[in-house]
């Protein structure tokens, strides 16, 4: 289990702990009435899909014995209604010299980070929501 954190600094902008000694802040851009002292929520969901797909690559990579180098990966992601993300495009940009072969593996191991397989839906996840009164 990890434990996550936020407590609210002023207006939107909340401090993020981590359980393991890190530490984010979460704000909203000026036009949702935030001041644009983090990336909002959903951007964060943005960029952890994008380090999650990066890694999980180079994991496999690794274990193949591959040298990638350099890699990149970008998202861009489409808000719907009320604010609400609607649809992530992932864009794995790897070194040239692979093999068909190695692109096409590492193509479908991408979609299988831990975040991808999350927001497509692939694996039941439960929320339960519960409110504390503090004195």
């Amino acid at each position: 289990m990890v434990k996550v954190t936020a407590r609210r600094r002023q207006g939107y902008t909340h401090d993020v702990e981590i359980q393991g000694g890190h530490r984010l802040v979460i704000d909203e851009p000026e036009e949702a009435g935030g001041s644009n002292q983090g990336p909002s929520p959903t951007r964060t969901v943005a960029a952890a899909l994008a380090a999650c797909t990066a890694i999980t690559t180079e994991m496999y990579a690794a274990r193949k014995g591959w040298d990638l180098g350099e890699v990149e990966v970008e998202v861009e992601m489409e808000y719907g209604e009320a604010s609400v993300p609607r649809s992530f495009e992932v864009i794995v940009r790897l070194p040239n010299g692979l093999t068909e072969d190695q692109v096409e593996r590492l193509h479908g191991i991408a979609g299988k980070c831990p975040v991808h397989r999350l927001l497509a839906h692939d694996r039941e996840v439960s929320i339960t929501d519960r409110v504390e009164l503090v004195q």
